[in-house]
């Protein structure tokens, strides 16, 4: 592992998901006090996932052949220029255009951020060294909301915009200036060999299918927490901008405090076995959700979800590592599973959105869990189905 790299990396990603997680919870009630229904704030998110997906694949694979920073660091300037356009957001279409052009430059980070990461991982260490990266992530993200509800709370929503772009151009500087240019990270990069699969071959692995859709499930349930609950606890509950911001924050802390000791533990056991109880946990999770009285039930809700999300995704996360390894298409595999990931939270803020206009918001809830039990049951089949995956110790990579 290249220290210097891996901790750019981290850094840059980390100010990057800060800046964009002060913003984000505050975009569905600052949407509704101006009239938006729930079909347009699903919009909201909705039009980030949907150009984000879109783009992923292609952003994926082509870094795979061109390298990893010419996309990171024009992702983390689109980012600062979309942090710029939401000052001046006039009305909810604008808004709804600006989170679409930010999903093109969620496109060139993330994913091509992971798959360097994975690049550079040592083999039978992916659980560890993917779990210490994603602290990057759920730190960040725990972070900013509360963050965004204080600033709101004293300041104004143009405010966190300010912030938004401030902690993005930060992210840039960073992998500008400290990350090495593109003929010198392919001599880093071990998976620098000729890529040799196509997008529609992968799907013949039954282990990368089950991955691809317990993402997908694991994050339309994301899509819908994320999206409405904010509504949710403002509407029905009367929470402040601070209480919103924490109670969306505890589910990424404890999710975020788990990944590298889960993650180490992933490279030591059976990864079926995580996948499967923090599935158990989420669902317990939603479930609280539904029947919620108030500020400390969404509390323990939310705390549940956070460790359910804390167990499962670290083996995950390793053993997307790994079949990216295998295939020596890493920006590809993790550009994927970042796609089912998009399509997630695009299908769970949508639908989100229909079920609160049609039947009522604590429904989505309910659908939430049927969800994620289909999705964990068809993925540890698929998994189960290659016997290698069973117990996977560090000497051995799946075949």
């Amino acid at each position: 592992m290249n220290n210097k790299i891996f901790v750019t990396l981290f850094v840059s990603l980390f100010a990057s998901i800060t800046g964009v997680g002060i913003v984000i919870p505050l975009l569905p009630v600052y949407a509704n006090n101006i009239g938006a229904n729930g079909i347009y704030i699903s919009l909201i998110f909705g039009a980030f996932s949907m150009s984000r997906t879109l783009f992923l694949p292609y952003f994926g694979r082509l870094s795979d052949l061109k390298g990893r920073k010419p996309f990171i660091i024009s992702g983390l300037i689109g980012y600062t220029l979309v942090s710029i356009a939401f000052i001046f957001a006039q009305d909810i279409y604008s808004i709804i255009s600006i989170r679409f052009i930010q999903g093109i430059a969620s496109a060139m980070i993330m994913p091509v951020i992971l798959a360097y990461v994975g690049d550079l991982t040592p083999k039978g260490k992916e659980g560890y060294y993917m779990g210490i990266f994603h602290l990057s992530v759920f730190g960040s993200l725990s972070i900013g909301p509360v963050v965004g509800g204080l600033i709101n709370d004293y300041f104004d929503l143009k405010t966190t915009f300010i912030f938004m772009g401030f902690f993005s151009f930060i992210s840039f500087l960073l992998s500008f200036f400290l990350l090495p240019a593109t003929k010198f990270e392919k001599k880093l990069n071990k998976n620098n060999t000729k890529i040799k699969i196509k997008y529609r071959d992968i799907f013949n692995y039954k282990d990368f299918t089950g991955l691809f859709v317990y993402r997908f499930s694991y994050t339309i349930i994301i899509g819908i927490i994320w999206s409405f609950l904010p509504v949710y606890a403002d509407t029905k509950f009367n929470l402040s901008s601070s209480e919103i911001g924490v109670m969306l924050m505890l589910g990424v802390f404890f999710n975020g405090i788990l990944q590298t000791p889960i993650g180490y533990l992933a490279d030591k056991i059976n990864k079926t076995i995580l996948i499967g109880v923090g599935s158990i946990v989420m669902i317990f999770a939603l479930i609280s959700y539904e029947k919620a009285s108030g500020f400390s039930t969404l509390f323990m809700a939310s705390t549940l979800l956070g460790i359910g999300g804390g167990i499962a995704v670290p083996a995950v996360s390793a053993l997307s590592v790994i079949i990216g390894d295998r295939t020596k298409s890493m920006g590809t595999v993790i550009s994927l599973l970042t796609t089912a990931h998009s399509l997630g939270m695009l299908i769970g803020s949508l639908g989100a959105g229909f079920i609160m206009e049609l039947i009522g918001l604590s429904f989505a809830f309910k659908i939430g869990i049927w969800v994620i039990i289909f999705g964990s049951i068809f993925c540890l089949l698929c998994l189960k189905s290659n016997k290698n995956i069973l117990f996977i110790s560090p000497k051995n990579c799946i075949n």
